[in-house]
């Protein structure tokens, strides 16, 4: 019978002189149209893949092709989105950028950033060039103390930025001669598919035209508004501004045209199996400490996290889930491994109402042993500074001002 991961198992697997190493979620994926069904990988810079070569088994007697279809940066990013969107029910803190006032920003662009949402959570540059009441971030009492914690003395973290301690921080946007803190994640998630049938295939096309217009016809135009163009007899207009320039009907939507060999992206993928594999570290949270010399208290503040990370895990992949764009996924056996520092044994971590309950009740003791959770509950909204706002500025000008 699989061991079930309660509150106890985490406090004790969490405490400074336990030997328990941590906890290994494994899943076999499924694409929506079965097994074997095309799925798109993350594309990255020049158009390619992330491959690599791995061992599915000790027995084997080669590594096999596999393509890591969501990274364990992305991956991340989804667990915090899954807490961001449940962010009431689970009372997770958050600080909000809002950008409301700024009338330039076109309508595809957020109007707000979540604290569950920064590149570089508590060590963002966003953060950093916020401010609240109208006083600059960094020189509040708030500000100062999420700016200057760090692993070894995490109460501001636990309170406003939790995440930080699970999927990891690096504060080095500060300049050189300020505190440049790290912490390495605790929580470690990727997808995979493995024996792609092939990693070569382009996706080809053509854009068509009802009126078929003649792409070689020239205009003139501003490449920021090109809802303002005309035709023109010249390849590229004379004493104009630089951004004048000329082009062609096929590059502002009209013609029918070929994808460039440039403009061809590598194509959705069959592989003979796709796993995820999750890990939370003890070992690695075990770095983690209020710095104030009450072990209950950080072996509470570990299980917390722990516990938030779980619950996240099943929000974001406990049911089938897309990734982008021709990467829909869903869940067909999922099995857990408790790593006891020697003996290892299978676990459970329930559902998604029983990750809540966890999370709940890890939350309450952490309240009884004195961890610092003030901003849990609430949401603070930031405004941007005024350099800042210049810079949203300059980057999208109101072209209707």
């Amino acid at each position: 019978m699989a061991m079930k991961i309660d509150l106890d198992a985490l406090i004790r697997g969490c405490a400074d002189t336990a030997t328990d190493s941590g906890i290994r979620l494994n899943a076999e994926l499924e694409p929506l149209t079965g097994p074997g069904g095309r799925v798109k990988p993350a594309v990255y810079a020049g158009s390619q893949f992330q491959e690599d070569r791995r061992w599915a088994s000790v027995a084997d007697t080669e590594p096999t092709h596999v393509i890591v279809i969501d990274n364990v940066p992305s991956q991340a990013n989804r667990l915090e989105d899954a807490l961001r969107k449940e962010r009431e029910s689970i009372g997770v803190p958050e600080l909000v950028l809002d950008l409301a006032d700024l009338s330039c920003l076109p309508s595809h662009l957020p109007r707000k950033i979540s604290s569950l949402q920064f590149p570089h959570r508590n060590a963002d540059a966003y953060l950093r060039d916020a401010m609240l009441d109208e006083t600059d971030f960094l020189q509040t009492d708030m500000g100062k103390d999420i700016f200057g914690a760090t692993a070894q003395s995490c109460g501001p973290l636990m309170a406003w930025f939790p995440q930080s301690l699970l999927f990891g921080f690096w504060q080095s946007h500060l300049g050189r001669k300020r505190t440049n803190a790290k912490h390495a994640r605790s929580w470690v998630s990727e997808i995979v598919g493995w024996k792609p049938a092939t990693a070569e295939t382009r996706t080809h096309g053509i854009k068509g035209d009802p009126l078929n217009l003649n792409i070689d016809t020239k205009l003139q135009i501003d490449p920021d508004d090109q809802t303002k163009w005309d035709v023109t007899n010249e390849s590229r207009t004379r004493g104009g501004s630089e951004a004048a320039r000329g082009t062609r009907l096929s590059e502002i939507g009209h013609g029918q045209a070929l994808f460039r060999e440039a403009e061809e992206s590598p194509s959705a993928v069959s592989f003979a199996r796709i796993t995820q594999q999750a890990t939370i570290s003890f070992a690695q949270l075990r770095r983690v400490s209020l710095g104030d010399g009450r072990p209950n208290a950080d072996a509470a503040a570990r299980t917390l996290l722990v516990a938030l990370g779980l619950h996240a895990h099943n929000l974001a992949f406990g049911r089938g889930f897309a990734l982008r764009s021709g990467a829909e996924l869903e869940p067909r056996r999922s099995t857990g491994r408790w790593l006891g520092g020697g003996t290892d044994e299978d676990c459970e971590t329930g559902d998604e109402q029983a990750t809540a309950g966890l999370l709940r009740e890890a939350r309450a003791h952490a309240t009884a042993e004195g961890v610092p959770l003030d901003g849990w509950d609430k949401q603070v909204i930031l405004k941007p500074k005024p350099n800042l706002s210049k810079a949203i500025a300059a980057t999208w000008p109101d072209l209707d001002g």
